[in-house]
């Protein structure tokens, strides 16, 4: 049986790196005929991806999947924090690494270089698939609908003046923007702030044109029953695109090798007092890898969670040393920043908590709704375990994907839509305990009720998608069908 060698490339991001490994995982399973080689590119500002990447390679030992650390590229200070710099600094070690590989092909017996799949915000590495002879695909982490909105703003912007178009979503007398991919018009703020940078909205842009002319197909983590609008939006008006191949929901469901697990904090105590609590009962609170609050922002969370009367599990984040661009870490007494008593007054109701894992808690049959920060792994781990969502999003295409949530799909609840954390530029407003507190009880009282059985609904759908005949499984075939036909030699 002839063999096939996947280079794969992901971004050097937690939320990018384990979805990219996990669909590495998935590719490999469903057919022996193919292995990955997994590029690891590190962030120098967050350790946490270091462990990540050393974790997530012990945990697939004996796959057909191993991995290559790169050498950290020597940048200065300023440009180690620039993510532009540091991808397209990594592509010489990329070159090196791949030359490495296919030198080491040295039988019949070995597998033979198929392509890449690269992230999303790796195009620069179209350059070595091609100078090694094989095509490039993309693995696209973010969800079919930001795809199909962020081709038609390419659309605009090859039919326009760029400045009229960044005009345009900066105009405040634009309250509302018609989008192809949805029914409703959605609130110009809610737009990504970096399309109005005309700097970033270059380099964005030139991601999506480099998809439609050099890229032979997009895996993208979602699923056809949940976002099938969003693909008839970009295959209309006879659009030019490379074939989308909806595979999701690519799920890692288990904490091993996933970044933070060395912290995670009583771990089996929280679950032990999960399973003690009647189902559906218990609301989760977690913001992803990179967020935290400031002390006035805890304040506010911590009385809406005490007010609300609902059973909780908050994952609570230090914020970074003033100037530092690092990751949150656990506090190391988490009393400080808490209201004085709010521990004991809560003991009975919840439990505060640095890191955990978030995915296998959306699991426990106890967490009846998810205050989220909306990015995009967060809300299909939401659905796959039929937990719903009150929004709150934080920074990137996050109120994008609130906004689908609550309008476009009625999967979620809204605390808010339109909050942002822009890095370096201020502080965000002041989420009040009242907004928090009508959230969470909306979500977990019987107004929810429908957008409760709408989410259970869509985790069964999900569910059916990735089994053999449904519509993951069908589209990943499709995919390696392409993979094996493309493959320099062919896939005989």
């Amino acid at each position: 049986m002839k063999k096939f060698e996947m280079v794969f490339i992901p971004a050097p991001g937690m939320g990018h790196l384990a979805s990219t490994v996990e669909m590495a995982n998935v590719l490999v399973t469903r057919d022996p005929r193919l292995s990955v080689t997994v590029l690891a590119m590190k962030l120098p500002y967050d350790l946490k991806v270091a462990e990540c990447i050393d974790s997530l390679s012990m945990s697939f030992t004996g796959k057909s999947i191993q991995f290559i650390v790169l050498p950290e590229p020597s940048l200065p200070e300023e440009s180690k924090k620039d993510f532009i710099v540091l991808v397209e600094s990594y592509k010489a070690y990329v070159r090196e690494a791949v030359a490495n590989l296919v030198g080491s092909e040295t039988s019949l017996d070995s597998p033979q270089l198929a392509g890449f799949v690269i992230d999303m915000f790796c195009t620069t590495m179209i350059d070595v698939a091609n100078e090694f002879g094989v095509p490039c695909y993309v693995f696209y982490t973010c969800s079919a609908s930001f795809l199909a909105f962020s081709v038609h703003l390419r659309e605009l912007y090859d039919q326009n003046d760029s400045n009229e178009v960044v005009e345009q979503l900066l105009n405040s007398d634009t309250e509302f923007i018609t989008l192809p991919n949805f029914a409703n018009p959605i609130p110009s703020k809610l737009i990504p702030s970096l399309f109005s940078n005309k700097d970033k909205a270059i380099w964005f842009h030139n991601h999506i044109k480099r998809f439609r002319s050099e890229i032979k197909g997009i895996l993208v983590n979602t699923f056809m029953e949940m976002e099938f609008h969003a693909m008839e939006s970009i295959s209309s008006n006879g659009r030019v695109f490379p074939p989308l191949y909806f595979v999701g929901p690519i799920l890692h469901l288990k904490n091993t090798g996933v970044a933070g697990s060395s912290e995670a904090e009583n771990y089996e105590e929280i679950l032990q007092w999960l399973d003690g609590k009647p189902p559906s009962s218990v609301v989760l609170v977690c913001f992803g890898t990179m967020v935290s609050f400031d002390e006035d922002q805890v304040v506010e969370i911590a009385n809406a969670l005490e007010e609300s009367g609902v059973g909780f599990i908050w994952s609570l984040r230090q914020p970074p040393p003033k100037g530092k661009f690092e990751a949150p870490r656990n506090y190391t007494d988490i009393k400080d920043v808490l209201p004085e008593g709010f521990l004991d007054r809560t003991a009975d109701i919840g439990r505060v908590i640095g890191w955990t894992s978030q995915v296998e808690l959306l699991a426990h049959p106890s967490i009846g709704g998810f205050v989220s920060h909306c990015g995009w792994n967060s809300i299909i781990e939401s659905v796959w375990h039929g937990v719903p969502m009150a929004t709150w999003p934080m920074h990137a295409e996050q109120q994008f994907n609130a906004f689908e949530m609550v309008k476009e799909l009625e999967l979620a609840v809204e605390i808010t839509l339109e909050y942002r954390i822009t890095f370096g530029e201020g502080k965000p407003r002041l989420v009040s305990a009242e907004e928090i507190k009508n959230g969470i009880r909306t979500l977990m009282g019987e107004e929810s009720n429908e957008i409760r059985k709408k989410v259970k609904a869509k985790s069964e759908e999900s569910r059916k998608s990735v089994k053999e005949g449904g519509s993951s499984f069908i589209s990943l075939g499709k995919f390696i069908d392409n993979v094996l036909a493309n493959s320099p030699g062919g896939g005989s």
